[in-house]
């Protein structure tokens, strides 16, 4: 007969002293509890490797953090996975490197491995948009939390009350943003499917809007009240500079001097700054080259042509000419994204060639295999467009104090 094992009561554990060895108390089944001579009772399971059929001992825990009961309950589950041919230690290995994984995964520290990878493709300042719009709605709540327990309800939960108050081109950004992370972490093998791929249909879609802009006849109005406006040099000079060379805020803004080549009066930005990923040429007419001029006193021996006021080592902020519009009293008719709309549709009017009006504001054409083949970028042929355009802002500044205008106007560098 096999030998018979007295199962363990609770009052035996309670009442178990330590000894001057370390002794052993059996419940059956292979589990143990081990009472160490300092005292501490260790849960351990005594059991035959699957393949090595040598014998092994496993910790369980503490007694009594791992009550009798529990422990048994462990007991059962080790056996079962024996039964199975699966040895415990290996087993519970690989169950920790998962949890590991799991919880280690963050929202906070996959949304960074997705978006150093997202940068190689986009520009800084759309990187920084993108942060900033994580770290300011989702990171907060989610940051911690990890990709494997992000659940659809949990972020539309977040997302409601983002919607309630009417941002929902906010909320559209949000769902395609988190939809990449997730889509990163499957890919990442992090998590085995994205919980958010549809989300989107949970919220209401934001009606297209135009960009508010004037309209060509207005374009006087405009001159007069940057002219008159209680603002600062850089600030007017950044304004003009945009509406001169028909850039992106975020572009002029971050101009800096080793871009512009004076021999051969044009501005190279490059791919890293530019919205469809490709080096994109500004010829530069007379008055945008006066407006260098005038911002030479200022920042040439800087980086940036237009510095910050709080910190001279960097570029003014991408919205420093749309604020400065606002307090000109041009808040919903005009943003700085706008000015490029008031060039297209004055160039277009007048009957330029659509083609060099696109290229001249680096549109990507919509044609995919057109816009692929087509590297040229009209250089010679944009000269007269751009020059004309310049002569219409200028003419429409008669009267007023243009930067442009101001040929050998000397600027105090405190102004």
């Amino acid at each position: 007969m096999g030998r018979t094992t007295t199962r363990l009561t609770d009052r035996q554990l309670q009442v178990a002293k330590p000894k001057e060895k370390d002794y052993v108390l059996s419940d059956g089944d292979g589990l143990q509890l081990r009472i160490r001579t300092n005292g501490s009772r260790l849960w351990n399971i005594s059991y035959q490797h699957p393949s090595t059929k040598k014998r092994v001992n496993m910790g369980l825990g503490t007694y009594p953090e791992i009550s009798l009961a529990l422990a048994r309950k462990l007991t059962i589950e080790a056996r079962e996975l024996l039964a199975q041919g699966i040895d415990l230690k290996t087993h519970r290995d690989q169950s920790n490197l998962q949890k590991k994984a799991i919880h280690g995964n963050s929202f906070e520290k996959v949304a960074k491995e997705w978006l150093a990878l997202k940068e190689h493709s986009i520009t800084p300042g759309h990187a920084e948009d993108i942060w900033r719009s994580l770290e300011r709605y989702i990171l907060p709540k989610l940051g911690n939390t990890p990709v494997a327990q992000i659940t659809a309800p949990l972020v539309i939960g977040i997302l409601k009350p983002i919607e309630a108050k009417g941002n929902l081109e906010t909320v559209k950004r949000l769902t395609q943003r988190l939809n990449e992370v997730m889509t990163y972490a499957v890919n990442g093998g992090m998590v085995l499917a994205n919980p958010l791929s549809g989300i989107k249909a949970n919220f209401r879609k934001p009606k297209k809007e135009h960009l508010a802009t004037l309209k060509p006849q207005e374009l006087p109005d405009l001159m007069v009240a940057i002219a008159n406006a209680s603002i600062r040099r850089v600030t007017r000079a950044l304004i003009e500079w945009q509406l001169h060379t028909m850039t992106r805020p975020s572009e002029a803004a971050g101009t800096r001097w080793d871009e512009i080549d004076f021999d051969t009066k044009t501005w190279i930005i490059p791919a890293s700054r530019m919205k469809r990923g490709r080096d994109h040429t500004v010829p530069l007419t007379e008055q945008s080259l006066a407006i260098l001029e005038a911002m030479k006193p200022i920042s040439s021996h800087r980086e940036f042509v237009f510095p910050s006021d709080k910190e001279p080592r960097t570029h003014c902020n991408s919205q420093t000419a749309n604020m400065a519009l606002k307090r000109m009293g041009f808040g919903g008719r005009l943003v700085s994204h706008g000015l490029r709309s008031l060039a297209s549709t004055t160039l277009n009017e007048e009957g330029f060639d659509a083609e060099l009006i696109e290229v001249s504001l680096s549109h990507v054409d919509k044609n995919q295999v057109r816009n692929a083949y087509n590297r040229t970028d009209y250089l010679e042929r944009r000269r007269p467009l751009m020059a004309w355009w310049s002569n219409r802002i200028e003419e429409a500044s008669k009267g007023s104090l243009s930067v442009a205008g101001f040929k050998g106007f000397k600027v105090l560098s405190g102004s």
